[in-house]
């Protein structure tokens, strides 16, 4: 194909200087996509493909207004497109077009999701690891002006992973020294949805970062913060800043506050805990049914983001998380006031975004009229605070201080004198600005006006003037200013009438004076035009100036929506607060699961876990609730720690480091790890990570492989979480043998869901009560699971067979024959009369079978040797499962 010329040639040209996937090109009024680009659109768009000539070649065209541009850019960058804009600009030749700026999913600030949209970047140093690496991450929402970073030291990439499931991001940046590990790639695309995003090398040395970070935050800003020794951390929040700046979206300067986080300061929640717990979505992926949908009454956008946020990220601060607990407290008790301030923060706009707006040079005149408004807000729901006794003596009174009230008030005094009540949404047209405003507009604007009314009379007077009654006159693009009169008139017109245009039922024509005034009014608009834009722009750059008073007012008003939301949920469901201790203990009286208390007659529960019952097996049958109760405790522990009341008659709450959970079975096959992988790589995670300040859910462990293999590693891990880590577990079990480990373990107790069986009828109560369950109810739920009638009763004869340790007759067998049963269906308890049997720690199988007395091969003994010399209490449950795989292996060869 020979090589295009013109406008075709200048895209692509322009389109070889960019590593975009989309270009976006302005010609005069369109902005235009050629060749592929243009084939892509349409596709993803539904725009129409017509074609362009260039130098004998024909190229695919598609195009769209300029003023419709944002929400095609925005369709495709959601899709995950990177879409390069160029705009055209006059010079002394005629038109010349630039890139300005390229649109990423994580740099996209004309998002309509309310939610958070970050941008992250990971980075990682190997040199002098011990036992894992060092990470580090920074995530800006550059639609927010939010920019955090942490770094984490001696850590594994499951730790990354869960740091970005709780962010969420839209785009990742790894680092140069992550891009050639490609299972670490494959991992964050197969955990995230994120895109992936591969930014300049030099943009991550550490000179260089770390000049910019202090370039863009100041030059003490990392030793404040505490992260000038965090070489890992500077590095990604450095090549963060480089990569907003290079995309020319024009957001930096809303970025004025550099935050630290550490993994001291919040509880550790990896996305397997997160997704379990189904914090912000349920299992299935949708918000409706989650914790974050259930608590959820905030009427504000930053509202709602902050507290999830919360959700994601809970405190270990007693004495910030006792602050929110008193704020929300004292809402609770001020019903009037609270619900007066839920109405005044209905009318708040979303004051972050639009501080990023603002900086990026993209606020119209609507959104600096909708700032204005919204910080008029603040005096009022200050004063409604001060005004109420319980509220002005909470800390939530404290909240509303940080911001400048004064500040606030004078910007949103200047926007009101500025603006018109209703402005245009377009910054380029006039109409902006309220008389008064600039005595240079005004008298444009005066001169304007008097020569439009001029052409709005003169149709009464040609008519009066001439008698020609169906007269009228009016404006287009090709004729401008016309006197239209209609055919059965028009030899009434006088002389002077210059005719223009004939139309089937009328003509058209034009006057000298009518002429004269058509380009005063042309002359006149493009001067208030131009000066009104001026006008404008300089608004906003005063605007941008004040950003950070816009986000200090922002974050106030969304912290004081997350108060009240939680107020309000607390009171409408009869939560408590709880009371945060030092100690370890969690007691609650009367709890309740947040979530399905909302669709179900709910029965309460007590739980009760301290220095002396660190662990509890829960035993009982299926659907009977054990996993609610063990999620329950998670959950009202969570709410706890974020400065929530909880849903019980009273809490007691020690505060942990992290919730780790184990509960379900979520197959990765298609990823090719089994159900059973997963579950070991879970409990793996958990018996390295959780410490005795931590919470533990564990919910069938052991039961995604052999009944064997099973009950060893379940045992196994539990006596190493009881013996080594002493972290409050709940462990719920159907292996009923694990049941002794209460008889020979101080912290262990045995607790169960009761159920009451009448008449071969089962109820479950679903009420916790002390000790094991003595049997499973398996064949009671099938029946309830709607199992036909015929499997149910043939399992009910089996299981009595088992019972009486009786042959079973295979039914529809070849031979006819019989089975003998292997298993022993006890509660578990090892027991010879009433003394428990003295065991390796390993749980023990009974056998129906006379003693074999065949010798055994070198092969089995070697694996009897090495058994008996084990010491199971001092060996890590990851090196025993290793093992047990391994003498399993050697026996079958």
């Amino acid at each position: 194909m020979t090589e295009a010329t013109g406008i075709v040639g200048e895209f692509l040209a322009l389109k070889e200087e960019t590593d975009a996937d989309v270009l976006a090109m302005q010609c005069g009024d369109f902005y235009e996509f050629f060749d592929e680009d243009a084939e892509l659109v349409a596709a993803e768009l539904d725009l129409k493909i017509s074609q362009k000539s260039s130098h004998g070649s024909s190229y695919p065209m598609a195009g769209v207004p300029v003023d419709d541009l944002t929400p095609y850019v925005s369709a495709l960058v959601e899709r995950g497109y990177r879409v390069a804009v160029a705009d055209q600009h006059e010079t002394a030749d005629g038109h010349a077009r630039e890139i300005t700026r390229v649109v990423t999913p994580g740099t996209h600030i004309e998002t309509g999701d309310d939610a958070a949209q970050y941008l992250a970047t990971v980075v990682r140093d190997s040199a002098g690891a011990a036992s894992g690496d060092t990470y580090g991450l920074a995530f800006a929402d550059v639609t927010t002006g939010q920019f955090q970073v942490t770094q984490l030291d001696d850590a594994a990439p499951g730790d990354v992973l869960s740091e970005l499931y709780t962010f969420a991001p839209a785009e990742i940046l790894p680092g140069p020294d992550l891009r050639a590990d490609d299972e670490f790639l494959e991992l964050l695309g197969e955990r995230t949805d994120a895109t992936l995003t591969l930014h300049a090398t030099e943009a991550f040395a550490p000179g260089r970062a770390r000049h910019r970070v202090r370039e863009q935050f100041g030059a003490e800003t990392l030793e404040s913060v505490g992260v000038a020794d965090d070489d890992a951390a500077v590095a990604a929040a450095g090549a963060a800043l480089s990569y907003v700046e290079e995309t020319g979206v024009g957001t930096l300067a809303a970025v004025t506050r550099l935050q630290a986080y550490g993994a001291r300061e919040t509880v550790d929640l990896d996305a397997t805990t997160q997704r379990n717990l189904e914090l912000t979505e349920t299992m299935q992926g949708d918000a409706a049914g989650s914790l974050f949908d259930t608590i959820d009454h905030t009427v504000t956008a930053a509202g709602g983001r902050l507290l999830r946020r919360w959700l994601q990220r809970p405190r270990r601060d007693r004495g910030e998380l006792r602050r929110r607990q008193a704020s929300v407290g004292a809402l609770a008790q001020a019903a009037m006031a609270r619900e007066a301030i839920r109405e005044t923060l209905g009318d708040a706009y979303d004051l972050e975004r639009l501080a990023a707006r603002a900086t990026s040079g993209s606020a119209d005149a609507r959104d600096l009229r909708a700032v204005q408004e919204t910080l008029a807000l603040l005096p009022e729901i200050a004063d409604a605070v001060a005004e109420t006794e319980r509220l002005a003596d909470s800390p939530l009174a404290d909240a509303l201080a940080d911001a400048d009230r004064e500040a606030a008030a004078s910007l949103a005094d200047e926007l009101d004198d500025a603006l018109v009540d209703d402005p245009p949404g377009t910054v380029t047209q006039g109409g902006l600005f309220r008389r008064g405003y600039d005595d240079d507009l005004d008298e444009l604007i005066d001169e304007h006006e008097a020569t439009l009314e001029w052409l709005e009379t003169l149709p009464d007077r040609e008519k009066a003037r001439t008698g020609i009654t169906h007269l009228s006159v009016d404006r287009n693009k090709t004729d401008g200013y016309y006197i239209q009169v209609g055919n059965s008139e028009t030899d009434q017109v006088p002389d002077e009438y210059e005719e223009i245009k004939t139309l089937k039922n009328s003509k058209r024509y034009t006057i000298p004076e009518l002429e004269e005034r058509e380009r005063d009014v042309l002359r006149l608009e493009e001067r208030r035009h131009d000066l009104e834009y001026e006008q404008f722009q300089a608004l906003r750059e005063r605007v941008a100036d004040r950003a950070t008073l816009l986000q200090d007012v922002g974050r106030a008003l969304a912290e004081v929506d997350a108060f009240v939301s939680l107020a309000t949920h607390a009171v409408a469901n009869d939560w408590t607060r709880p009371e945060l201790t030092d100690s370890r203990e969690l007691a609650i009286e009367a709890g309740r699961h947040p979530v399905v208390e909302q669709t179900t007659e709910f029965v309460p529960n007590d739980l009760h876990m301290d220095d002396d019952r660190q662990f509890l097996i829960v035993t009982g049958p299926n659907m009977s609730g054990k996993s609610t109760y063990m999620r329950q405790a998670a959950l009202l522990t969570l709410l706890a720690q974020v400065g929530s009341f909880v849903p019980a008659r009273s809490a007691t709450v020690g505060v942990v480091d992290g919730i780790y959970t184990r509960v379900g079975a979520l197959d990765e096959l298609a990823q090719g790890r089994s159900t059973f992988m997963v579950e070991m790589q879970e409990l793996s995670n958990i018996l390295h990570s959780a410490t005795e300040e931590s919470l533990v859910i564990l919910d069938e462990v052991g039961r995604g492989t052999a009944t064997f293999d099973g009950i060893s590693i379940a045992w196994a891990a539990s006596e190493y979480i009881a013996n080594e880590v002493h972290a409050f577990t709940l462990f719920a079990t159907h292996y009923h043998e694990l049941t002794a480990l209460g008889d020979s373990l101080p912290a262990v107790e045995n607790v169960h869901v009761a159920a009451d069986e009448r008449d071969g009828d089962v109820t479950f109560l679903r009420t916790i009560r002390e000790g094991p369950t003595n049997r499973s109810y398996g064949i009671h739920v099938a029946d309830l699971a709607g199992v036909p009638d015929p499997v149910v009763a043939r399992s009910q004869e089996v299981l009595d067979r088992l019972r009486d340790d009786k042959a079973i007759e295979v039914q529809g067998g070849s031979t006819g024959g019989t089975t003998q049963a292997v298993f022993d269906l006890s509660s578990g308890q090892f027991e010879t009369g009433n003394e428990p049997v003295e065991t390796d720690g390993s749980p023990e199988l009974a056998s129906t079978e006379e003693p074999d007395d065949t010798p055994l091969d070198d092969e089995t003994r070697a694996v009897l040797d090495e058994l008996r010399e084990l010491d199971v209490n001092e060996t890590p449950p990851v090196e025993l499962m290793a093992r047990v795989k391994q003498w399993q292996d050697d026996l079958e060869e």
